[in-house]
């Protein structure tokens, strides 16, 4: 991705630590978070300064690699940090493999990494074919290079068709209540791709007023029978989707797919702590005797996916 014109990674590798973009400071600040050990990089997981099912992903892999020594431990702590995204199992599983083989772990995490990149790029590639000149586009919370460590999944479509010099225009939800649609929005500024940021129950407004042609969204977790997790809200947009005969698309890599799940009845989601909603930028916005519910994520049934844009191609269904 682009920042201020220099291509940059969401994370890296550099001399036996992991750099992070700190998500948490941006967009108003562009900082570096280092982990040294396996444990720096659970914070990182935990505390959102990676996000996105890809990325995390990624920084599970490194975070093996430097954690290689208690194998089973690092696993462990690791697959602890966000119960919802698979991507994070996906490559816990993978480095377990690569370490009980006696692989280099850093090279294999490396791999791991360079794969999901490659993943991300073609599914850019194969979603840009559904993107026509002139369209508007609503994606929801933040799937760009940022969550998937370049490229993205959502995003990654309206990169390739921007590239491609189609005249487009995205609408991006500010998602509630980590804002990351401020994030989507501070990726297609960097990449000078016309957009708009809108309160998340807005959606259904510019839907009714036909100024949406198009809904393209992440997944953290996909079931067998195509039902998928992604950052709460999401079902309500596919709802609204269905009901105003707009298209409405799901962009995710094979590292998102859990066979072990019939459906998504059996997918956990995360909940997480009052501060999410309770502060913003550190400023209490609600009084204390205030009660709060914050699930981060909600599960939005195959029968609203018009299609799943995948490195493979696009899909009717899952599988």
């Amino acid at each position: 991705m682009k920042i201020d014109g220099t291509q940059y990674r969401a994370l890296w590798y550099d001399g036996n630590v992991v750099k992070f973009i700190d998500q948490r400071k941006l967009p108003y600040s562009f900082e570096i978070f280092t982990a040294r050990t396996v444990d720096d990089v659970a914070f990182a997981i935990k505390e959102m300064v990676v996000r996105g099912a890809p990325a995390i992903g990624a920084a599970a892999a490194y975070g093996m690699a430097l954690g290689e020594k208690e194998t089973q431990k690092s696993a462990e702590l690791l697959r602890s940090t966000r119960p919802t995204a698979y991507d994070l199992f996906y490559a816990v599983e993978y480095m377990v493999q690569a370490i009980n083989h006696k692989e280099n772990a850093f090279a294999a995490a490396s791999t791991y990494v360079e794969d999901i990149i490659i993943r991300c790029k073609k599914i850019g590639e194969n979603g840009e074919k559904l993107i026509n000149d002139n369209m508007k586009i609503l994606t929801h919370c933040n799937a760009g290079a940022l969550a998937t460590v370049d490229y993205g999944t959502a995003l990654a479509p309206l990169r390739v068709a921007h590239g491609k010099n189609k005249k487009i225009f995205v609408f991006a939800d500010e998602t509630r209540p980590r804002l990351q649609g401020l994030l989507t929005a501070w990726e297609l500024f960097q990449e000078g791709i016309p957009h708009a940021l809108i309160a998340d129950n807005a959606a259904g407004y510019f839907m009714r007023k036909k100024e949406i042609d198009l809904v393209i969204v992440g997944a953290d977790r996909i079931a067998k029978n195509g039902d998928f997790a992604n950052k709460i809200g999401t079902y309500e947009k596919a709802v609204l989707a269905k009901e105003n005969g707009i298209p409405f698309y799901v962009a995710a890599p094979v590292s998102t797919f859990d066979p072990k799940l019939k459906d998504g009845s059996q997918i956990v989601i995360e909940e997480r702590g009052r501060k999410e909603l309770s502060e913003i930028n550190g400023k209490t916005i609600m009084p204390d005797w205030v009660s709060v519910k914050n699930p981060a994520f909600d599960v939005t049934p195959q029968k609203y996916v018009t299609g799943y844009i995948a490195e493979s191609g696009i899909r009717k269904k899952w599988l």
